[in-house]
């Protein structure tokens, strides 16, 4: 599913960012290489590394 249509963000990018160690959007989209833009994608992304850091 992609998370960030600005930037082409997929929900595994996000959760592969959140399993390294990124605990926010902006740190998940920096491990990328990339920044939001919009920032309609925030919320959604903040909930995915939520979920992912729960589950570890």
């Amino acid at each position: 599913m992609v998370v960030c249509v600005c930037n082409g963000i997929r929900e595994r990018d996000v959760r592969e960012a959140a399993r390294s160690g990124a605990s926010s959007a902006c740190q998940a989209y920096r491990s990328l290489g990339l920044a939001a833009k919009c920032g309609q994608c925030v919320p959604f992304a903040r909930e995915i590394i939520r979920d992912e850091r729960a589950a570890a």
